[in-house]
């Protein structure tokens, strides 16, 4: 069992920066591959970012490309999202997930193939 804790979540205006964290319990985290997703209203569930096990490899959706990086320190069993120049339609509730995999260099964009959720963070960026 993965529990997870999203925090930094808040209100900021179009072009500032926000930093998320997750912090995860149990002693496998290094086990689990990590993702961020986000959700607007009305809308579904979106990949944001993905990060392997190790934090060897990253991978990003398109619309966050250059702006937003994944990075874990699995000493502290937390992984973090810099989400710099951000944009009012990066508004939503921004979850973290857990994927537990054997596979050091898997990780995945599908929200069905992650095992543990937060509770999510609200990120409102106002224009």
């Amino acid at each position: 069992q993965v529990q997870l804790v999203e925090s930094g979540g808040g209100l900021v205006q179009a072009g500032g920066s926000l930093r998320l964290s997750c912090a995860a319990s149990g002693r496998t985290f290094s086990s689990y591959a990590m993702g961020w997703f986000r959700q607007a209203p009305g809308k579904e569930r979106e990949f944001v970012a993905a990060i392997t096990r190790s934090g060897g490899r990253s991978f990003y959706a398109d619309s966050v490309k250059a702006r937003f990086t994944i990075s874990r320190d699995n000493a502290k069993n937390t992984v973090y999202l810099q989400m710099n120049s951000l944009k009012p339609e990066d508004t939503g509730v921004y979850y973290c997930a857990a994927k537990y995999t054997p596979i050091a260099t898997m990780s995945s964009r599908l929200p069905s193939e992650y095992d543990y959720w937060g509770q999510g963070t609200q990120v409102t960026v106002s224009s």
